[in-house]
């Protein structure tokens, strides 16, 4: 079981925005906003069917009983003055007509990848260069500590350039996923000035 991280309290002043974290089907998506979020997060989790056996390839993730059907939100504060509410994409192309509604107005959005299955996050990353206004990075989710590529390999692969921040993280790590979305917000900051309001 995850343990919630304490809340920070904001200031009168604090500024709040929008993440989005994305990427392919069972990639670790609602366990990121899980293990970060400051509140209960909302998930959208339904159990899998036989029904979804000839659309969801399970091979990598045997394990996997649940799906998320629509979204998932959290919130995080970096400190005192930045809060990021988290929205995190189902992974399913049969889904993908939510992103259009989950990543507007966000100030970026974060890619996890299996770095098992690389090419499960080729639409996410496809889908992220196709909206310019939304500065995206790739967290490579290292299951058991383990990336079996080198970074430069997987930049290649993933066809992404040298100015998107390719990192590695674990989504079950509160301190891990807290770098990656400062990474994320010093990317985004930096790409299109200060964040938006929400």
């Amino acid at each position: 079981m995850v343990s919630r991280p304490s809340s920070t309290e904001l200031s009168p002043t604090a500024i709040s925005t929008k993440i989005v974290i994305a990427g392919g089907f069972g990639a670790g998506k609602t366990t990121f906003v899980r293990s970060i979020s400051e509140i209960e997060p909302v998930t959208t989790e339904a159990l899998m069917t036989e029904a979804s056996q000839d659309f969801d390839d399970l091979a990598a993730t045997p394990e996997k009983i649940t799906t998320t059907v629509a979204m998932d939100f959290g919130r995080v504060s970096l400190d005192q003055e930045l809060a990021l509410y988290l929205f995190g994409t189902p992974g399913q192309d049969r889904f993908w007509f939510l992103w259009d509604d989950l990543i507007r107005g966000a100030l970026g959005a974060v890619v996890l990848a299996d770095p098992r299955r690389l090419a499960d996050c080729f639409p996410a990353v496809e889908y992220f260069e196709n909206v310019p206004e939304a500065p995206f990075i790739v967290a490579l989710n290292c299951f058991d500590g383990i990336l079996p590529f080198e970074l430069d390999d997987v930049r290649a692969a993933l066809a992404i350039g040298p100015e998107v921040p390719l990192l590695t993280c674990d989504a079950r790590d509160t301190a891990s996923a807290v770098y990656t979305l400062t990474e994320l917000v010093r990317y985004a900051m930096n790409f299109a000035g200060p964040p938006a309001l929400v």
